[in-house]
């Protein structure tokens, strides 16, 4: 990783050391050198399903987006295959104090329509988020002047439904320089600075809700890519074509992208066994046995920053209090995970020990309380009983999932290992599509408990636990708060020591094995494959293609 400026020096140097251990089969460009890729004109097609919300940075929570995102923009930051950082739109990020950061942009840096990026760009766009209180807004909670921000946004629902009140932390100097006052020193903070949340905003993006989600449908951007007018053709493709503006380091290998939205995955296996479709980040269930020998050299197996987990609604009566407390730590010792593991998944998933993916430090499978988490079928009754006599269960149990995603298979086993186990009603909820479930998840509609999982925005402790877990945080979906918890998070964040922080966020973890605000399942693997011809597939830390570098 390449050092950061000042007291994050240590921080990013451990975080590179443990990330390049990752094992498991790869596609590397590096075995040989006729693997590398040319430069050519070639589109290259990838799978993806339909983004949840116009492609807004500060709006963009969910893979399928995220992935078009990450291509289209340039954040100040951006991270390799290693999750290693490198400056991409900034000159430099310095702070003495850990608490008031100055970021200088590099000069000559456009959009694709030949505006400036800018430090407005990004004071703008960080303002709008939390303005329009978008998905991502809580990623800003550390800014001076958030709390007010928020506040103020929360005030005008009833109104124009968008905030007047900037945050007080984030300053322009000048056109090339801004300054980021936190609320408290953290010493992490650059690190988050390549996901999409802090990406930069064209002037042409910044305006009411209504201006800002038809700009998203064909957004000027300032990545490796841009998304022109009519070419996301909604659930059937999108296509990305070079943005010649672009300066930053991720050269591009090709000559545009192809983004095929597919229904479900073993259509997606088919077209590339086919040759029709180039690279594939998800093998469908119903290959996990055989993909690795049909593909061959091609085949993606991969260890990545990604833990997949169910979530129950904070509505649910049954699941509250101390009667809610003891069906869910039940409901975990009655899942069998290593059996799901290996004849679900056929080794392309780990056994979740704790709520941090292995290949992130931090991770650690020795917490206190992580035997909630091991098949243990008499504890599992001995606690639902307990519950029983609190007040007695009532109905079934649900597990909505998005068949899209392929995710009936392991639904379907975890459910009737609780069935079986617990002797109750327990069932999957397919949805239509994952924008469907998504849907309903954030407007609090869902009456069933529902899968959720967590691919890494930058890698940190605290990325796997706060956005999930953190009072009000963007991603925590089953509205779960516990102030000793969020307490915690704030003491790791203001330790410069990273071994120290890790074993504040070992605390943390302890917390929420006794809470269990998800249910851990596992960790998932990237597991997917490319085509004959295609060089320079590389699927990076957290499981996602990096495109602009593949060539055919």
């Amino acid at each position: 990783m390449k050092k950061k400026l000042l007291s994050t020096m240590a921080l990013t140097a451990a975080m590179a050391l443990t990330l390049s251990a990752c094992g498991g089969a790869s596609a590397d460009t590096d075995k040989k050198a006729d693997d590398k890729p040319v430069k050519t004109d070639a589109v290259i097609t990838v799978n993806n399903t339909e983004p949840q919300h116009p492609l807004i940075p500060g709006n963009t929570n969910e893979v399928a987006g995220g992935l078009v995102i990450d291509h289209i923009y340039a954040g100040l930051q951006s991270y390799d295959e290693k999750g290693e950082t490198q400056l991409e739109m900034a000159e430099s990020i310095k702070s003495d104090d850990n608490q008031t950061w100055t970021i200088k942009i590099k000069p000559d840096q456009k959009f694709s329509d030949g505006s400036a990026v800018n430090a407005k760009s990004f004071v703008d766009a960080w303002n709008q988020t939390v303005k329009q209180n978008m998905v991502s807004a809580s990623f800003f909670e550390s800014v001076e002047g958030y709390d007010d921000a928020v506040k103020d946004a929360e005030a005008q629902v009833k109104g124009s439904g968008v905030g007047t009140v900037d945050m007080s932390g984030l300053n322009v100097v000048d056109d090339q320089t801004f300054t980021v006052k936190l609320k408290r020193p953290e010493s992490d903070f650059p690190l988050r600075l390549g996901y999409s949340a802090y990406f930069p905003m064209p002037e042409a993006g910044i305006g009411s809700p209504d201006k800002v989600a038809k700009f998203g449908d064909a957004p000027i951007s300032n990545g490796p890519y841009v998304v022109k007018k009519g070419d996301w053709e909604h659930n059937v493709q999108i296509t990305l074509t070079p943005n010649p503006n672009y300066k930053g380091p991720r050269k591009v290998m090709n000559g545009g992208i192809t983004m095929k939205i597919y229904s479900g995955q073993d259509a997606a296996y088919n077209d590339l066994l086919g040759e029709t479709l180039d690279i594939l980040d998800a093998i469908p269930d119903s290959a996990f046995g055989t993909f690795q020998n049909e593909l061959g050299k091609r085949a993606v197996n991969k260890a990545s920053a990604v833990f997949q987990s169910f979530t129950i609604p904070a509505n649910d009566k049954r699941f509250q209090g101390e009667e809610g407390k003891l069906r869910r730590q039940a409901l975990s010792y009655a899942i069998n995970r290593k059996e799901i593991c290996d004849k679900v998944f056929q080794g392309t998933r780990t056994p979740a020990t704790d709520f941090i993916a292995p290949v992130v430090p931090g991770h650690n499978d020795n917490l206190k309380g992580k035997e909630v988490v091991k098949f243990d079928p008499e504890k599992a009754k001995e606690l639902w009983k307990k519950a029983d006599e609190k007040s007695p269960w009532s109905g079934s149990f649900e597990l909505a999932y998005n068949p899209d995603g392929g995710h009936q298979a392991w639904v379907d086993a975890v459910m009737n290992s609780i069935k079986n186990t617990l002797g109750i009603d327990a069932k999957g909820k397919p949805y239509a599509d994952w924008k469907s479930l998504r849907d309903d998840v954030q407007s609090r509609k869902i009456t069933a408990a529902f899968r959720t999982g967590w691919q890494a925005d930058y890698p940190s402790p605290y990325n796997f636990l706060q956005p999930l877990y953190g009072t009000k945080a963007s991603s925590n979906d089953g509205d779960y708060s516990n102030p000793k918890f969020d307490e915690l998070l704030d003491k790791a964040l203001n330790t410069s020591d990273q071994a120290e922080a890790n074993k504040i966020y070992d605390q943390a973890q302890e917390i929420l094995f006794e809470d269990l605000p998800a249910i851990p399942l596992w960790y998932s693997n990237v597991v997917g494959g490319f085509g004959k011809g295609v060089k320079g597939v590389v699927f990076d830390w957290h499981s996602k293609p990096l495109l602009y570098q593949v060539a055919k």
